[in-house]
């Protein structure tokens, strides 16, 4: 996810600001992207804020797929596989992490309260 960040910090978010439009949501909404698809993952990789980061990217993918994905989350791709497989891969995984936890490499593994 952090590349997808990359691209909003190279490229803006005026995509997914007219998205949110839309939707009927304030376009300013769209820079949350920089703090869903660059600061957390950036968390998750290095080992601190551990389970608020999972928390956040989880609800960065599920605002993801509202977004983009809304129609092919019933459909199947034309080989089979859930159309949205590889964003309910993204989701799990980081709920998956916000409910174990951060790992014996973590920089805060051990320290601090249970939610770091």
């Amino acid at each position: 996810m952090l590349f997808h960040g990359v691209a909003k910090v190279l490229h803006g978010t005026s995509g997914i600001a007219a998205m949110l439009e839309r939707k009927g949501l304030p376009s300013v909404l769209a820079l949350g992207v920089f703090v869903g698809e660059v600061l957390v993952p950036v968390a998750l990789i290095v080992g601190i804020f551990t389970r608020p980061a999972a928390i956040i990217f989880a609800f960065n993918m599920l605002v993801a797929t509202w977004l983009v994905h809304a129609g092919d989350v019933a459909r199947l791709s034309t080989t089979g596989g859930w159309r949205i497989e590889l964003q309910m891969l993204y989701f799990f995984g980081a709920i998956s992490v916000a409910l174990l936890g951060p790992g014996r490499l973590s920089l805060t593994r051990g320290r601090g309260p249970w939610w770091l």
